[in-house]
């Protein structure tokens, strides 16, 4: 069964064939000539698609027609030679034609995951009692569509993050002339202000110590988004689980081969 249904992926992957360079079906640099064909780019992307839909780890996803490390290796090719860069742009500019993104009214702060694996940017957690952990500082339109985002240490502070956060603004082309940026108290500091003054917009800041309802503001389409963004985590362990017990149902029972 297919992770999303075909008349949604098609188009997706008609855009995203056009942003891979030519591959050979077999390795020129084999000495014969032949060798095993390599897997098609549009079997690892419907498997990059699955991990999307259903949050699981390489392994779950990964079957006989493409292994976990052969997903993971185009994903690396992919991500360095700017695919995703390309598509997530070409996706921005078709909604903000068709639909329209509300520039005007900008959202920012930052969310700490679970980083198990460490990776470049990993810090130490002060949530989670220590451990390996990022901070994702996120940036979003007025109704909540992920606009950039920058990773950092989850130790890092969420007001040094801003800069580069808003720098992901120069992708969008064209912007308003008059833009509301919507911040939490933790960027409740003169340097905040003196950033948002020397780019231009407006600064909506809740002040350290003032209790105020997230609804009084437009931040709470940022908080919403990473909430989508982390939900796609907690489907992974069930989809283990029953993965195992598939498992264990279609392995015969040490009795029956005496059967036989």
């Amino acid at each position: 069964m297919p992770a999303l249904p075909l008349w949604l992926t098609e188009p997706l992957w008609e855009q995203f064939a056009t942003l891979l360079p030519a591959r050979p079906v077999y390795d020129p640099a084999h000495p014969l000539g032949c060798h095993r064909r390599r897997i098609s780019d549009r079997i690892v992307f419907d498997k990059m698609l699955q991990l999307l839909r259903f949050g699981c780890s390489y392994e779950a996803i990964a079957d006989t027609t493409c292994l976990a490390t052969t997903i993971r290796n185009r994903r690396d090719e992919w991500i360095r030679l700017g695919v995703f860069a390309r598509l997530k742009q070409i996706a921005l500019e078709s909604y903000d034609r068709i639909v329209g993104l509300v520039l005007d009214q900008i959202a920012v702060d930052s969310s700490i995951t679970k980083a198990p694996g460490g990776g470049e940017v990993a810090g130490r957690s002060p949530v989670d009692r220590g451990k390996q952990g990022l901070k994702r500082s996120g940036m979003t339109d007025g109704y909540g569509i992920p606009l950039g985002r920058v990773l950092a240490g989850a130790n890092r502070h969420d007001s040094p993050l801003l800069a580069p956060t808003l720098d992901r603004l120069d992708d969008l082309g064209l912007l308003p002339d008059d833009i509301t940026v919507h911040l939490d108290a933790g960027y409740d500091s003169d340097k905040t202000r003196a950033l948002l003054n020397e780019r231009g917009p407006h600064g909506r800041i809740a002040h350290k110590g003032e209790k105020a309802p997230i609804q009084a503001s437009q931040r709470w389409h940022v908080e919403r988004t990473h909430a989508w963004q982390n939900a796609f985590h907690p489907p992974c362990p069930l989809l283990r689980a029953a993965h195992h017990r598939h498992r264990r149902l279609l392995r015969p029972r040490r009795h029956d081969h005496h059967r036989a």
